[in-house]
């Protein structure tokens, strides 16, 4: 048993998470991540982490701490330390020599020519290219000296293997189907498929979840687990994620790793929500807090189906999330994109109001970005620079308007309410409605066509600056007028 992971109390549930380390977490491993995670929470079990990193040209410590950077940026926290596949190889090379010892493996001394030549004979007559290597039952007495072998699975060649899978229900694979997979190679490293066994057993790992393009192999490692006397997991292989056009997720559907998604300024909490709605179901609920997806969280609503990648839906997630945030936590999540994107702090005056201004700012932002750019209005300094969309509302007719509107408003009481009344008022008596005075001030004010609240950004913003920035745009009074 590994020291890392102590043996699961009678009824607990363990799961875990097992990437290899590429580099990044892609999105799709993020949520077999979310899974394993949501389940170990609701049933009070434990989630354990193991990087499977035996491919030593990919594996770097880079490429395990994207994958760390990932999973807590996401909020999955996992339970103990992360175990190192690679730190286990004499572990995985012990349990193989003990298979050779129980008959459920054996030596296989066929050479790499003889398999292809074995091969290709099955295939010109017709047979499957599985290879039944023929030292399968050989006398010990006729092991070739000294020669390099392989540590093969004794698998059984008639009957049946059967996986009762939590999402794919029971899946029958023919035994004349399965090969005697090697266990141990020459050269005494363990395979992939027989160190996730070993690991999986030593970590007490009680249900497996994961993409179902492993389910051909827990057909084979049951094998193992069997050969060994060991209990098997609870299996249960979930459908793929595919791009909108229904095919497999790839480069060209856009963002695969989820630190992208970090960098495009959404909230972790809304990529939990969307990623946990890409293969499993609370009845129609879309929205939902991490806590309500811990509470629901189950294996039986988890779906036969692939689920399609959309982004549009995720940003409207995110924008319902931003929405529905404590306005502090806001701010936070604002000072911890800024420093991902090695980006400038906050300025330290302008965080109370903008902690101020934050219930205006989230109401049309779907991402930090978004909501760095409806509080520019206390972030920029006069004289404040214009967009093309804000220059066109500035025009001269306007400019003249503000210079009115100006002088008007240098006694008027400086709150939200009493200003709108106060610029409504003049509205009437210009002549025109609302909204064809507010938006010039709008873009006196924020440069921009597009901001929270004008009547909450001047009041914020004070007296002197917002009349400073309104004089900026203003056009001269005309004399005498």
């Amino acid at each position: 048993m590994d020291p890392a992971a102590p043996a699961p109390a009678a009824g607990e549930v363990v799961t875990r998470f097992a990437p290899s380390p590429t580099g990044y977490l892609h999105i799709g491993g993020a949520r077999t991540a979310l899974f394993n995670w949501l389940y170990a929470r609701h049933t009070g079990g434990r989630f354990l982490l193991r990087i499977e990193d035996t491919d030593r040209a990919r594996s770097t410590p880079e490429a395990t701490e994207a994958i760390f950077a990932g999973l807590r940026w996401l909020g999955l926290d996992w339970d103990g330390e992360a175990v190192s596949q690679f730190g286990r190889i004499e572990r995985h090379a012990e349990v193989a020599r003990e298979m050779l010892a129980r008959g459920a493996a054996y030596r296989c001394y066929a050479t790499a020519e003889e398999i292809d030549a074995f091969r290709a004979a099955a295939r010109a007559e017709g047979r499957p290219p599985l290879f039944l290597s023929p030292w399968r039952d050989a006398d010990p007495a006729s092991w070739p000296d000294g020669a390099p072998y392989v540590v093969r699975l004794r698998a059984p060649r008639d009957g049946e293997t059967v996986v009762e899978d939590r999402v794919q229900g029971t899946v029958t694979w023919r035994n004349e189907t399965l090969d005697d997979l090697i266990l141990l190679r020459s050269d005494g490293v363990p395979t992939y498929m027989h160190a996730v066994v070993v690991d999986d057993h030593d970590m007490g790992v009680t249900h497996v979840i994961r993409g179902d393009d492993h389910l051909t192999n827990a057909a084979r490692q049951s094998l193992i687990y069997r050969g060994m006397d060991w209990p098997v997991p609870v299996f249960a292989h979930i459908p793929l994620i595919h791009g909108p056009d229904g095919a497999k997720l790839s480069k060209r559907h856009g963002a695969l790793g989820v630190e992208a998604y970090r960098d495009m300024g959404f909230l972790p909490e809304a990529v939990r929500n969307y990623l946990a709605r890409l293969g499993w179901s609370h009845g129609n609920d879309e929205f939902f807090t991490t806590e309500q997806a811990v509470a629901w969280f189950d294996l039986g609503a988890l779906g036969k189906a692939p689920a399609r990648f959309d982004l549009s839906k995720l940003t409207h997630l995110s924008g319902q999330h931003i929405r529905a945030a404590d306005d502090a936590a806001l701010l936070a999540e604002i000072d911890a994109y800024l420093a991902s994107q090695r980006q400038p702090p906050l300025p330290a005056g302008r965080r109370a109001e903008l902690l101020r201004a934050m219930p205006g700012m989230k109401e049309r932002a779907k991402t930090i970005p978004e909501l760095l750019e409806m509080g520019r209005f206390l972030l920029v300094e006069r004289p404040v620079g214009a967009d093309e969309t804000a220059l066109r509302l500035l025009d001269p007719a306007a400019r003249a308007m503000l210079g009115r509107l100006t002088s008007r408003l240098q006694h008027a009481t400086w709150l939200s309410g009493e200003l709108e009344a106060s610029v409504r008022d003049f509205a009437g008596e210009e002549g025109t409605g609302l909204g064809k005075i507010a938006q010039p001030i709008r873009a006196a004010l924020t440069g921009r066509s597009v901001s929270p609240s004008v009547f909450q950004m001047m009041e914020i913003l004070g007296r002197e600056e917002s009349l400073a920035r309104l004089a900026d745009c203003a056009a001269p009074p005309s004399p005498g007028g």
